[in-house]
């Protein structure tokens, strides 16, 4: 048996019967967690109540809802623990899903984030998705969501970065990057986590045998919610801003400023003009903010530009229905 080093982060926002199961799950687990941390942020429903009379868990009360990246960036001062491992609370893993993860940090040392095979909780056969995407053009998706899972899929290999739902990281690589940037409150700040680490020269993995099956967005009111929206679509700007290398920067922005422009039309379209405008004016409110902090993540950038060009998506168009490209095999340094 794997010696368990690993800390599992919950955090909870109004979870219900959904981080009930997912304790559940996460206490039936062939590797147990030295310690599984519930950040509640300020629920009212009960469930964090409940979880307190779960054995082996412990749970904060933040008291009021600071976001997802201050609820983990929280949970993370106070772990101590090689390996952090985030869940969301509508994520459910298979017995065996921290063993695979864990398993995979030992086999491939030089690797700082493991990411799951996430399916679509209640629909077989079904991906939620095996990693994010960073196009060039500062889109980001969930590489294979909502399509049927492939051959492919159970293959290891390199991500741009995992999904936050369900993901190990090695703690010094998390603490050395700052954890989450707290300004993002939620959504994206996951992948403009990964593009920090892969500034900072670490890579990572997408771990086929770790799975978890995950309903999504269960607390914010769905991925087309006005929150949803808002949030995303203002973080989109300010990862570009924050993270893309000089030359790409400047070289790819015209794409990122038409990119910005179109999908505020479309969702003008779809009558969520008002939350998407609003979600651009306040990005370039925010630009001097993150401009700031650019400098300070650039002047510790170990990547090559060439290495950050090589894990951009480049293609011209997204069919979320479509399988990935092979990946490459993902070899231990």
């Amino acid at each position: 048996m794997i010696p368990s080093t690993v800390t599992v982060i919950v955090v909870n926002w109004n979870g219900g019967a959904f981080l009930d199961e997912c304790l559940v799950r996460l206490r039936q687990q062939s590797l147990l967690p030295a310690r599984i941390l519930v950040m509640d942020n300020g629920s009212t429903d009960g469930s964090a109540e409940r979880a307190q009379q779960v054995q082996g868990v412990t749970v904060r009360m933040l008291g009021a809802n600071l976001g997802f990246a201050v609820a983990n960036n929280r949970a993370l001062d106070e772990c101590d623990t090689d390996l952090v491992a985030l869940l969301n609370p509508d994520a459910f893993p298979d017995p065996d899903w921290l063993m695979r993860l864990v398993s995979a940090a030992r086999t491939y040392p030089d690797v700082a984030v493991f990411g799951s095979r996430q399916m679509v909780h209640g629909v077989p056969a079904t991906l939620d998705g095996i990693g994010d995407v960073y196009h060039i053009s500062g889109l980001v998706w969930r590489d294979g969501h909502s399509r049927a899972k492939c051959t492919a899929d159970d293959v290891a290999g390199e991500i741009f970065s995992p999904c936050a739902c369900a993901v190990l990281y090695r703690r010094d690589a998390l603490v050395r990057a700052g954890g989450f940037d707290e300004d993002y409150f939620c959504y994206v700040e996951d992948i403009d986590l990964g593009f920090r680490l892969r500034l900072a020269g670490r890579t990572s993995l997408y771990v086929p045998n770790a799975v978890v099956h995950h309903v999504g967005s269960a607390s914010s009111g769905g991925q087309h919610s006005d929150f949803s929206v808002y949030h995303g679509h203002r973080n989109l700007v300010w990862t570009f801003i924050k993270n893309m290398p000089g030359v790409l920067f400047w070289a790819l922005l015209p794409l990122h400023v038409l990119l910005n422009i179109i999908t505020g039309a479309q969702f003008s379209m779809r009558g969520q003009g008002r939350v998407i405008w609003r979600a651009k004016r306040d990005a370039i409110k925010g630009i001097p903010r993150m401009w700031r902090k650019r400098r300070s993540i650039q002047s510790g950038r170990r990547a090559t530009t060439s290495d950050i060009w090589r894990v951009l998506d480049k293609r011209l168009s997204y069919q979320k229905k479509t399988p990935p490209p092979p990946m490459e095999p993902f070899t231990k340094e």
